[in-house]
């Protein structure tokens, strides 16, 4: 065993055991996550560094990202190097090379722009038009809303600010917003996230809170971008649901 297989604690040691014999799907998101705040830091750095005010952090990020999952998928844990040492390097290039390849005029949309689209789109798929009664397609309208409301306050939790820097309850949260009700909503809101079945509370996490885009999260866990759209759909769904139990975003019918 190498120095740098050695140094590893033995859970993460485990999990990279498991991705590189078993090629498992669960070890891999597990080690994203781990080092998911790592590859923010680099982005955070060469957004102060290189970006030059034109570059958004969340493009940065999902540059670093991208990095990441290469690092994941080519590192040899045998190898007499820590796995951080290694990924610098990938998710580095990842980012200067992303970097290089926009142009001055960059697109309008940017990629928190796109993200919500496509939130709005997992949504939409569900409400196919039908022959049923005005009441069916705003009730429909209404349920896409809340939808949509949901991913908002998932976005916008601090989870992210508190994983990466240590808590504050409302770190993140308009003043207007910083409410008993608004900080009771939130603490339901990450209960129930907590409770949500495997690949579905992978998708919402790495989605919201880490703000991974639907296409790397396919290539996370392994699946197609349609099927994380699915995944999306059905957990917001679910999360609606067990809110509404608990008094939030209660639909009348």
């Amino acid at each position: 065993m190498s120095e740098a297989a050695a140094a590893l604690d033995p859970e993460e040691a485990l999990l990279w055991q498991s991705l590189k014999s078993d090629g498992s799907s669960s070890a891999r998101e597990q080690l994203f996550v781990r080092h998911a705040a790592f590859a923010r830091t680099i982005a955070a750095k060469l957004h102060r560094t290189e970006s030059r005010g034109d570059i958004e952090i969340d493009d940065m990020r999902q540059l670093a990202y991208a990095g990441l999952l290469e690092a994941l998928d080519r590192f040899e844990p045998a190898r007499a190097i820590p796995f951080r040492a290694y990924a610098l390097h990938r998710i580095t290039g990842s980012i200067r090379d992303g970097l290089s390849r926009m142009s001055e005029v960059r697109e309008q949309i940017t990629w928190r722009h796109r993200m919500r689209r496509e939130r709005a789109q997992s949504l939409s798929e569900a409400a196919v038009p039908s022959a049923g009664s005005m009441d069916d397609a705003m009730a429909q309208l209404a349920e896409i809303a809340v939808g949509l409301a949901l991913g908002f306050m998932l976005e916008g939790s601090g989870l992210l600010e508190a994983s990466d820097e240590g808590s504050s309850e409302s770190r993140s949260q308009p003043t207007g917003y910083n409410t008993t009700l608004w900080n009771q909503m939130l603490r339901d809101l990450r209960s129930e996230l907590d409770r949500l079945p495997g690949q579905q509370q992978v998708v919402l996490r790495t989605h919201y809170i880490d703000g991974v885009g639907f296409d790397q999260i396919a290539h996370l866990l392994g699946v197609t971008k349609g099927r994380v759209s699915q995944l999306h759909r059905a957990a917001l769904a679910l999360l609606r649901k067990r809110m509404d139990k608990r008094g939030h975003f209660h639909l009348e019918r």
